[in-house]
């Protein structure tokens, strides 16, 4: 990376602006055939993710704007900790995962949801590390030199290295996973930099929960998961997960990525407009699986609840206000996952989307449902409340979600029908109201996106203003030991 005479970096940038309607409404199938990824396609996101930047051309961004106390140094690593790592993207590496090779493309949205399509991608959350390089590329403020940077970003595909120790030969030695990357930087690559903080300074992204990297060191035989998070070698770094723990001081929960991926600002506001005018036939909605078995969960509780009420019989109350009490949209065995107008189009026309836990209290359809302005209904607070707090305030859940203890729901009766039914639709106005201020801070917008669109912050920009803080508060407290 090369600096300009003014002390920053410049960057190319290739992005082209496409200021026409992108709704869910005219999707149809791609008719390209499906991506395949190649070696080809590895060498060329190899070379757009390390290539140095030409000093003669300027990347489109605000160069004046005030980089003190926002420097990041990105730390160079070898092709094996990251962009290697997608060559092996296959299910024949991994038989017990999924394939996610169709989705590398576009830096890690995946292909258009079809071909007139510039905001709608197949996104699989899984790429998020890969993505979020991308977008670290585009990042004003970074430095080559580490001495005086803010904060160190290290470019590991941590949760795509844990594959091999979770369904390959590699399972036993769980423990080691990470081990290679402290040894390169500990010992390998200008080792300096890690020791100028001990880590302290470093951050990196996680694309899974840290549930599936904390397995206990002396666990034997091992348990699920690897011990990523548990290396006493990486106790001082900021880790960026999906879904972070409640205790660890360095986890810290970011959206998922989302199919929604705006490049300009006339693409996001023609979104924002088609949230706010979509009538709102249906009262609440699930969009997912589970909840199928005799063993009382709260899953089983929406279902039943929504195949008893899934219609209103009287024609005076269906005029009135909703044609449709509950919609339940299967996306049992990740049939949803990588095709947004399953559940983006029933989520437009309902008011209510109920996001009860499954294998872990998060879930991405949180923020599909504030993308379509449907109103979250949360069952526990570490579906949301306690894990995105730099994203969405925690003093603020009232104004824009409902909580009802799944508890009471499951052994009480509670009905959540009832619930929902009795608030005023004056209250769900103001509250999607505040989902829609809140779009911005939950999307992802695409690499290369316009000026215009840049002026608000995403959810990449929060985490890196949130990580920013985060590390100066502890190398502040390290000083004061």
């Amino acid at each position: 990376m090369q600096n300009n005479p003014s002390g920053r970096p410049e960057f190319i940038v290739p992005f082209s602006v496409l200021p026409f309607s992108d709704h869910l409404s005219t999707m149809t199938p791609p008719r390209s055939p499906p991506f395949t990824t190649t070696t080809t396609t590895v060498i060329t996101l190899l070379l757009l993710l390390t290539i140095s930047p030409s000093p003669t051309l300027q990347r489109q961004s605000d160069l004046d704007s005030d980089c003190t106390n926002r420097w990041i140094h990105i730390r160079h690593l070898p092709p094996r900790f990251n962009l290697d790592i997608l060559t092996n993207c296959s299910a024949a590496h991994h038989p017990f995962s999924d394939d996610f090779c169709p989705f590398i493309s576009n830096h890690g949205l995946g292909t258009k949801t079809h071909n007139r399509s510039h905001s709608w991608f197949r996104t699989d959350p899984s790429l998020l590390e890969l993505f979020f390089h991308r977008r670290m590329l585009e990042y004003p403020c970074l430095t080559a030199d580490p001495t005086t940077a803010d904060a160190v970003y290290l470019p590991y595909y941590a949760a795509l290295d844990s594959l091999h120790y979770l369904y390959g030969p590699d399972y036993n030695s769980s423990a080691q996973h990470g081990l290679h990357l402290y040894k390169y930087l500990r010992y390998q690559d200008s080792p300096e930099i890690w020791l100028n903080h001990h880590g302290h300074d470093h951050f990196m992204v996680l694309a899974g929960s840290a549930w599936d990297v904390s397995q206990p060191l002396d666990n034997d035989p091992p348990l699920w998961g690897t011990s990523f998070l548990e290396l006493p070698e990486f106790f001082n770094i900021t880790a960026l997960t999906l879904e972070s723990r409640a205790y660890p001081w360095q986890e810290q929960s970011i959206p998922y990525l989302t199919s929604f991926h705006p490049p300009n600002l006339a693409l996001f506001d023609s979104w924002i407009k088609r949230v706010r005018r979509s009538r709102r036939s249906t009262l609440m909605l699930f969009a997912g699986g589970g909840g199928i078995s005799s063993t009382p969960t709260v899953r089983r509780s929406i279902r039943l609840e929504c195949d008893n009420n899934s219609r209103i019989e009287n024609t005076t109350q269906r005029t009135n206000r909703y044609s449709r009490l509950c919609e339940f949209v299967d996306c049992s065995n990740g049939i949803c996952e990588h095709d947004p107008i399953k559940f983006m189009k029933p989520m437009l026309h309902a008011s209510f989307c109920l996001q009860p836990p499954g294998d872990t209290p998060t879930r991405r359809s949180t923020f599909d449902s504030i993308l379509a302005g449907c109103i979250p209904v949360f069952f526990e607070e570490l579906s949301a409340k306690k894990q995105y707090g730099w994203h969405l305030a925690e003093d603020q859940y009232d104004e824009f979600s409902v909580m009802i203890p799944k508890e009471d729901v499951v052994f009480k009766g509670v009905s959540v029908l009832e619930i929902l039914k009795g608030i005023p639709r004056s209250v769900t106005g103001r509250m999607r109201e505040k989902l829609i201020e809140m779009i911005p801070r939950i999307m992802y917008r695409k690499h290369g996106s316009s000026l215009g669109l840049r002026t608000k912050k995403d959810a990449f920009d929060i985490a890196i203003e949130g990580t920013l803080q985060r590390i100066k508060a502890r190398l502040d407290d390290v000083a004061d030991q």
